[in-house]
């Protein structure tokens, strides 16, 4: 009865340690997603930016000369 009580409290133990890692890693895993979506949406806006940059420079281009 003992031994089943101390492999119980071993179990438990573990289960505890196992949850705290979780934790800790979910809480970094949340950290890192925040972080690429504020990357995303610099690169979103980047390339945005950058596409209204090109038609603007396209359009300011001399068109086909008279024939």
């Amino acid at each position: 009865m003992d031994a089943d009580l101390k492999a119980l409290e071993q179990k438990v133990s573990q289960l505890i340690g196992l949850c705290q890692q979780l934790r800790k890693e979910n809480i970094s895993l949340r950290q890192e997603l925040a972080q690429s979506q504020d990357n995303a949406t610099r690169i979103k806006e980047n390339a945005a930016l950058a596409a209204d940059r090109l038609e603007t420079l396209i359009e300011s281009l001399p068109g086909e000369p008279d024939e």
